[in-house]
């Protein structure tokens, strides 16, 4: 049986870089362009899935991913 060692928010956050050649800052931007983020806050008439599902079409994120960087959305750093 192989166990998972649960990766750090920092780590998520490494592997989309890696995967996108885009940090959270870039992201946060793009969603400003896109409505979701609205004066460096969030949009409150946006829902959560949209903004996952966006970074799931547009970036081939997967969910654990998405929700990092929605994470970062609302001021998680670490």
């Amino acid at each position: 049986m192989k166990i998972h060692k649960a990766m750090s928010f920092q780590a998520y956050i490494d592997n989309i870089k890696a995967k996108t050649g885009k940090s959270p800052a870039d992201f946060k931007e793009l969603a400003e362009q896109n409505g979701f983020i609205i004066d460096g806050k969030l949009n409150p008439a946006v829902k959560a899935t949209e903004i996952t599902n966006w970074l799931k079409a547009e970036f081939a994120l997967g969910h654990g991913h998405a929700m990092a960087i929605y994470a970062t959305f609302k001021g998680k750093k670490e």
